[in-house]
């Protein structure tokens, strides 16, 4: 069975714009892969059309079977990371292995002081 993990420095799940995240990513396959990548994306959840932008792409050339390898990716200044009642907007660090299907996400923050911006809904007006 394959397993892919992503590993931030610290453990970190929360950033602000701009920041470096470093990390390690390992991994355990079935099968030999080409290549792995390692995409820093942002995408909407909720209602209406799904977004979904790949901000940074990092390539693992040559990977044996298991295999661990070091990254650094800088975060852009925007979007941030936010929820509310309607959408909300997700960072995450995505690991796949090509050409396979194996792939795993961990999810992060990115906003000022590292933290998810919350939508409140407008105040009725009378």
């Amino acid at each position: 069975m394959s397993e892919l993990v992503i590993q931030t420095a610290e453990n970190r799940t929360a950033f602000v714009p701009g920041q470096e995240i470093a990390g390690q990513v390992s991994w355990t396959l079935d099968k030999q892969p080409d290549s792995l990548e390692l995409r820093l994306i942002w995408y909407t959840r909720g209602k209406g059309t799904t977004d979904q932008e790949t901000v940074q792409v990092t390539t693992f050339e040559r990977p044996k079977l298991q295999d661990q390898r070091e990254f650094r990716l800088t975060l852009s200044e925007g979007p941030y990371s936010f929820s509310g009642k309607l959408i909300s907007l997700i960072w995450a660090l995505e690991l796949v292995a090509l050409p396979g299907k194996e792939q795993t996400k961990l999810h992060i923050v990115v906003a000022p002081n590292g933290v998810e911006v919350t939508l409140h809904a407008a105040p009725v007006s009378a």
